[in-house]
């Protein structure tokens, strides 16, 4: 049989069908057991019991089967930074991670500021993602004609720093914000820090501490009041402008009320992100891991956490994702001025979250509805997402009692390190399939063939 299906995988456009029997599927708010089958990329069939022949057959008996995350926030660094990630290496994290998309991120070099160069990074994708995959548009105050240009179908959104980036990309002059909130057709996302509150707290510290500033100060340079100023305006223009907005990684609890809960998300016009370092660590974790946790908006209050956490649940809080930003350990380690801010999360981003499900903090069907249903919901993906007869298969297989320990040998992110090295999770991921491929299985990365561009209804 095997001999037979590498035979046929030569056949231009030959997909193996694959068989999933006895999985414990979670989607759409129910839990149960069911056969799944994947023809030519997509679920053709979600029964009690499937007999058909298949190329592959895959014995889930005790497995939960949930949708590949979709993550809607990472800097993969290619072109330009490749010295600490790239494409190539940083979806293979993903897939090992059961993430099967991603949308990634403009502040790349050159920053991704026009149309020729947003298709350039889709061109290395094509050649080299192991995951389905959106690039966002990059806005700055003096490219408003080409973000305009930008096709709502074949991209995720458009990508708003209202807060210092990297070369060009603050984006904090007031006609240009109003331009884009005004005019743009699709998605607006905001990382949103009011850069002269961050400037003045950074030179209070200075006058403090000269160059000895911690990274525990970190939360109170790049503080609460920055975030909350730079939320609060980013959705008020969209309130004003009617602008579709995603507001990324809230890292505090005063703005989550900021939006709204109780509506359904496809009415929302305003929506918002939480990320896993932000559910994760707290201040007091800056002791242990200094500036392995320095990212923007920066880690903050155990009570912040909860409160984000609190959101969440409750609906005001909308997506979970990572902003998964990797830095090499040698640019970690430098002082804190001067080390640059960001991390590797996509590969454990899933066994973060389940490890809160063990303790009771999130339900699989919320993990599902945060990383799956509602990421694809509020971009309107194209058919994934969910767990759907005629959707395309990107699908996790997950041992909830299998532990994981991370440790350097199994760290696929090109950086090498992780904040959660050492670490033992209670679940593992054994199986990711990615638009009807095998991509990775029990530790091994299988090169099945590259990811799919995504694409939106809009």
């Amino acid at each position: 049989m095997f001999g037979a299906i590498v035979l046929l995988k030569k056949i231009e456009g030959y997909m193996p069908s694959i068989l999933i029997k006895a999985a414990t599927l979670v989607n759409e708010g129910k839990i149960f057991t069911a056969d799944v089958f994947i023809n030519q990329g997509i679920i053709e069939m979600i029964a009690d019991h499937i007999d058909w022949p298949s190329d592959r057959e895959i014995n889930a008996e005790g497995l939960y089967l949930l949708p590949g995350l979709i993550d809607d926030q990472v800097h993969f660094r290619e072109p330009g930074l490749t010295h600490k990630a790239d494409i190539w290496h940083e979806s293979r994290a993903a897939v090992a991670g059961g993430t099967t998309s991603f949308m990634e991120m403009p502040n790349t070099v050159p920053n991704t500021l026009t149309q020729h160069l947003l298709e350039d990074k889709y061109a290395i994708a094509a050649r080299t993602s192991a995951a389905n995959y959106s690039f966002f548009m990059g806005a700055a105050n003096d490219n408003l004609d080409e973000v305009l240009k930008t096709d709502p179908e074949k991209v995720c959104g458009i990508k708003v720093f209202m807060g210092s980036s990297t070369g060009n990309m603050l984006v904090d002059d007031e006609r240009t914000l109003e331009g884009i909130f005004a005019n743009s057709p699709m998605l607006i996302a905001t990382h949103c820090e009011d850069e002269p509150t961050i400037l003045r707290n950074l030179e209070y510290y200075k006058e403090l501490y000269g160059d000895a500033i911690t990274p525990d100060m970190h939360p109170h340079i790049r503080s609460a009041e920055a975030c909350y100023l730079s939320s609060s305006k980013a959705v008020a223009l969209a309130k004003k402008y009617g602008a579709r907005l995603h507001v990324l990684h809230i890292s505090t609890a005063m703005e989550t009320g900021l939006f709204e809960a109780g509506i359904p998300l496809e009415e929302k016009r305003i929506t918002a992100e939480a990320c896993i370092h932000h559910l994760w660590f707290a201040n007091a974790d800056y002791a242990t891991k200094g500036n392995l946790i320095k990212w923007n908006p920066a880690v903050k209050t155990a009570v912040d956490r909860e409160g984000i956490l609190a959101a969440v649940l409750d609906g005001h809080i909308d997506v979970i994702a990572t902003d998964h930003a990797p830095h090499t350990w040698e640019e970690k380690s430098l002082p804190y001025l001067q080390a640059p801010s960001g991390g590797p999360l996509v590969q454990f981003a899933l066994q973060a979250l389940l490890d809160m499900y063990h303790e009771g903090k999130l339900t699989l069907e919320q993990v599902v509805e945060k990383t799956a249903h509602n990421t694809a919901t509020c971009f309107q993906i194209d058919r994934r997402g969910f767990l759907r007869e005629g959707y395309f298969a990107d699908l996790v297989l997950v041992d909830l009692n299998k532990p994981y320990l991370v440790e350097r040998s199994n760290i696929l992110s090109k950086c090498g390190w992780s904040p959660f090295e050492g670490h033992t999770f209670r679940s593992s991921v054994t199986h990711t399939i990615v638009s009807g491929q095998l991509a990775y299985q029990n530790g091994r990365i299988i090169e099945n063939g590259n990811g799919h561009r995504l694409t939106f209804n809009r």
